[in-house]
């Protein structure tokens, strides 16, 4: 966890580091489906809607993800970025010379992040410079319209912080018994929105900040169908078997229940209604693309013990203790056993573009 970190924040719970068995590195296959799902579209709207002439270099292309992990899926993602860059300066008069721009790209995440490993395996050779830029997406990362395209895929959905009614026993949204919101009281899933709601805000003015006039920003959100109340994430299912293997501690006596209801992961899943209405807040991008991702053919099974332990561990060991997350998982494994979801998790494919700085809301741009 990084330093002075508060524990019901997610800024010091990185995926699990290395190329171990249990690292993001090699169990996060199913975020880079979900991204090669959206890859022809996401080349083809940024070849139709990239303003080369408001670049903020004119010899340099400034590309970021915010919330890199530990790779491979942001080398994948860079790379189609920068497909979709070259085939538009080959069609536009800003090709008459023949050369390129020369490509900045920096990797972004929580302080602890393993970027030894990230940038230890960066594809050899690349057709771009790579930097590190550790650090908070919630809050500016950036100066002042430095940044051509952003792009950010299955993070958005963390919270800076769990909301700090749901530890209060005094309070309506006390969510005892859960360490999600599904099916959960009014109480709490409003909690979880609220939190979202300024997350989101602090994020997009960041962004507004940061991103040149006519830039772009490509967001890969899992997020529910419109339509749907917020105690119905569509990433419940994934995590349920979790829960249900600490309620099995805590009624054995290998866990204490306050321990248990003390615990509650800051993830949160938009509707596209509500994400929209949430940039139109913030008034500085104009909504290229907003819409559900292409669902999977099929029902998606569970995750793996290891692969939900690559993205949960840090966050749970800091909780409960190793001895816990080991018993927790060896469980995990028996109970997902042969078991599919009901439904494939949704997500939400966005692309938005920053507005001339005097179509933009004042008060975002005085902000920082």
């Amino acid at each position: 966890m990084a330093e002075g970190m508060s524990l019901t924040s997610s800024e010091g719970f990185p995926m699990n580091g290395g190329d171990g068995e249990g690292s993001y590195f090699i169990n996060s296959s199913h975020q880079r489906y979900g991204a090669d799902r959206s890859k022809g579209m996401m080349v083809a709207k940024i070849f139709e809607n990239l303003s080369i002439e408001n670049m903020s270099s004119s010899t340099t292309l400034r590309i970021a993800d915010l919330g890199c992990s530990v790779g491979p899926n942001t080398f994948t993602a860079v790379e189609t970025i920068i497909e979709a860059v070259s085939q538009k300066y080959h069609t536009t008069k800003w090709h008459h010379s023949g050369d390129l721009p020369e490509y900045q790209v920096y990797f972004t995440d929580v302080v602890s992040n393993d970027f030894n490993h990230l940038f230890t395996n960066l594809p050899q050779p690349k057709q771009y410079f790579a930097a590190a830029v550790p650090g908070s997406f919630h809050g500016r990362l950036f100066p002042k319209f430095s940044l051509d395209i952003v792009y950010s895929a299955y993070a958005l959905h963390w919270l800076s912080k769990t909301p700090q009614e749901l530890l209060d026993p005094n309070s309506p949204a006390y969510n005892k018994g859960r360490i999600l919101y599904a099916n959960s009281p009014n109480e709490v899933a409003q909690a979880y929105e609220t939190q979202y709601a300024k997350d989101i805000q602090c994020f997009l003015h960041a962004r507004a900040q940061e991103i040149s006039p006519q830039g772009l920003m490509v967001l890969l959100v899992p997020g529910r169908p419109d339509g749907t109340s917020p105690q119905q994430p569509s990433i419940a299912p994934i995590f349920e078997p979790v829960e249900s293997c600490l309620a099995d501690l805590v009624n054995e006596g290998l866990l204490s229940e306050d321990k248990f209801d003390t615990f509650n992961l800051p993830m949160y899943c938009p509707c596209m209604e509500e994400l929209k209405s949430l940039i139109h807040k913030n008034g500085c991008f104009d909504i290229l693309t907003l819409e559900m991702q292409p669902p999977s053919p099929s029902p998606s099974p569970f995750h793996s013990a290891q692969e939900m332990r690559a993205g949960l561990d840090s966050i749970l060991i800091e909780h409960f203790g190793h001895q816990i997350v080991e018993q927790l998982f060896d469980r995990y494994s028996k109970k997902v056993a042969g078991r599919s979801r009901l439904a494939p998790s949704v997500g939400l494919f966005v692309i938005l573009k920053r507005r001339y700085v005097e179509s933009c809301n004042q008060n975002v741009l005085d902000s920082t």
